[in-house]
């Protein structure tokens, strides 16, 4: 008995460690925001409504723009799929979006596919291989940006992360405690299993 409990606290105590290395980790990337010229900027999906984005995805998009702007790129990559009763996509919403705040629209590229992170960094690493394309900026939520970055690195695509700070996923203490919650364990999903259990493209 005295062994078994050593154990259990063993594994607790390894758990603890991992968990709270990956959440410092998920925060240290969160503060840095890396924006080299790159091939395309590329804009993580979230949820939209009958094409207006929520207001995640519009900070997204609005931070992307502000890049785009800076000349971090000539082209901004739109990505997402739609759900069931969707009448439009979260990439062509996106695309919507960005021109009407002035994006010329032969500069956005929706790519229409995916439901989670992992498909959609899979998609669009598909589209810079067909096109020679090799480095990007990603643009989502601060927390995030760790998990990923490594999807798309993972995926061929030679990534940087530069985040939002102004949507309702960074906020008070309780929402940012959430979401590095929620992350630590996707992350940590990901690296045992090379799947995605959060399904969607970050915060809706």
């Amino acid at each position: 008995m005295r062994w078994t409990i050593r154990i259990v606290l063993a594994l607790i105590a390894f758990v603890v460690v991992v968990a709270g290395y990956v959440a410092g980790h998920i925060m240290w990337v969160a503060g840095h925001d890396s924006r080299p010229h790159s091939d395309a900027i590329v804009v993580l999906g979230a949820s939209q409504y009958n094409g207006t984005p929520s207001p995640v995805f519009a900070a997204r998009l609005d931070h992307a723009k502000a890049l785009y702007d800076a000349h971090v790129a000539s082209r901004i990559v739109t990505v997402g799929g739609n759900q069931p009763g969707d009448i439009t996509t979260e990439a062509q919403a996106g695309q919507d979006y960005l021109v009407r705040k002035g994006v010329p629209s032969n500069a956005i590229l929706p790519v229409r596919a995916g439901h989670d992170t992992l498909q959609s960094v899979r998609a669009v690493a598909d589209v810079f291989k067909t096109r020679g394309w090799k480095t990007a900026v990603l643009v989502t939520d601060p927390w995030h940006c760790l998990r990923a970055r490594t999807m798309a690195r993972d995926s061929g695509i030679d990534a940087s992360t530069s985040p939002e700070h102004t949507g309702p996923a960074v906020g008070s203490f309780t929402t940012n405690v959430h979401y590095i919650a929620r992350e630590t364990l996707a992350y940590v999903y990901y690296s045992l299993f090379g799947d995605d259990n959060v399904h969607s493209t970050g915060a809706v």
